[in-house]
C-alpha cells in the first residue's frame, strides 16, 4: 500500500502547531510518510509579536524531521486560511492523487494514520465516496466501528484527486443549487445545524470558510464521507487563546479511538449515524446563537 502524503497548515500558534506535530509523529505509520507543511504569510502590517509566532513556527516545522520526510512550504504572505488549503490540496493531490489534510490545531491519536491509508486504499475506485473523517462528534449513542454520511467534513480528513475536482469555489452557486433542489432541510441535519446559514454568510463576506464550501460540493453530488466510530481526531484550538478563538468544549471527545476501525461492507449513509449526529446538533441548541456566533467570529478572523 503506498501511503498517501500529509498536508499540514500552519499560521501563528507554535504551542498547538508543537502538540498536533508531535501527536502526528507518534502516529505507527508517521515513519513511512511524507509530510508538507504550508507555512501560512504574515499579514499587512500586522503586530512584532504576530511575526515572531509565524517565524517560530516555521522554525518548529524545521526543527525535527517529523515523518519520514518533510517539506516546509513558507508563504511569502498571506494568503487566508482558506485560499492556503485550497491552493496547497489541490497542488497534492494533482502530484500524488490523494492526500490526508491536518490544521495545526488537530492533535491525532496514533492509529489516525492507518484509518485514513486503509480507507483511501480501500474505496480509491469507488467513485460514491469521497472523502475520509478522522473526526467524530461527541453523540451518546454507540456508533458502528466506522460508517458513512453523505457529504464531508475537515477537522483531520483526506481525499483523492478525483473527488477533490468537485470542489466549488463560488458559494453563491452551491447555495443556489440548495435552494433550488429543497435539499436545505436535509443538508442542515433535518434543520438541527446551520449548515444554509453558514455557506449564506460565506456568500456574503461574513466568513471565507472553505469547509461548509467543501461539504456542500460534495453533499450535492451524492457523494458520501467515511467516519472512525470513535474520533481519531481531538480539536484543541478552541481554548480561547486567541482573539477570536472561541472557548468551548461542545466538541470535545472523551477519548480517542483504541484502534483500527472494520470499513462498511456497503456504500450507504448510516441512517442510525447520522440520527445521533442530528441529536447532538439539537443538544446545541440551547446555546446555539452564542456558540454559532462565535464561531463565526473564528472560521472568519482565524487566518
Amino acid at each position: 500500500m503506498k501511503l498517501a502524503p500529509i498536508a499540514l497548515f500552519t499560521y501563528n500558534r507554535p504551542q498547538h502547531t508543537r502538540q498536533t506535530l508531535e501527536a502526528l509523529s507518534s502516529n505507527d505509520l508517521a515513519d513511512q510518510s511524507t509530510l508538507y507543511i504550508f507555512c501560512d504569510g504574515p499579514k499587512k502590517g500586522c503586530e512584532s509579536a504576530t511575526l515572531e509566532k509565524i517565524r517560530e513556527v516555521r522554525r518548529l516545522a524545521k526543527s525535527k524531521v517529523w515523518c519520514d520526510s518533510v517539506h516546509v512550504i513558507e508563504r511569502s504572505e498571506n494568503m487566508g486560511l482558506a485560499a492556503n488549503i485550497v491552493e496547497g490540496v489541490t497542488h497534492i493531490v494533482n502530484e500524488f492523487g490523494k492526500v490526508i489534510v491536518l490544521e495545526d490545531d488537530l492533535v491525532t491519536s496514533r492509529y489516525f494514520l492507518t484509518f485514513m491509508n486503509k480507507a483511501l486504499s480501500h474505496y480509491e475506485d469507488l467513485d460514491l465516496v469521497g472523502c475520509i473523517s478522522g473526526y467524530t462528534y461527541p453523540v451518546k449513542e454507540t456508533l458502528p466501528s466506522s460508517f458513512f454520511i453523505t457529504g464531508a467534513d475537515c477537522w483531520g480528513w483526506a481525499t483523492w484527486k478525483r473527488a477533490w475536482s468537485f470542489y466549488e469555489s463560488d458559494g453563491t452557486k452551491l447555495l443556489k443549487a440548495i435552494r433550488e433542489t429543497g435539499q436545505g432541510f436535509d443538508f442542515d441535519f433535518n434543520g438541527s445545524y446551520p449548515y444554509t446559514k453558514m455557506l449564506r454568510d460565506q456568500t456574503e463576506g461574513k466568513n471565507d470558510s472553505w469547509a461548509v464550501r467543501w461539504y456542500a460540493s460534495l453533499y450535492l453530488r451524492g457523494q458520501l464521507c467515511l467516519y472512525p466510530g470513535r474520533s481519531l481526531v481531538q480539536n484543541i484550538g478552541m481554548d480561547g487563546s486567541g482573539t477570536h478563538s472561541p472557548n468551548t468544549k461542545t466538541f470535545d471527545n472523551d477519548g480517542f479511538s483504541d484502534n483500527f476501525q472494520f470499513l462498511p461492507v456497503n456504500s450507504v449513509e448510516n441512517q442510525q449515524a447520522r440520527n445521533s449526529f442530528v441529536k447532538y446538533f439539537r443538544t446545541l441548541r440551547p446555546r446555539r446563537r452564542i456558540l454559532f456566533s462565535v464561531l463565526d467570529l473564528f472560521i472568519k478572523n482565524r487566518r
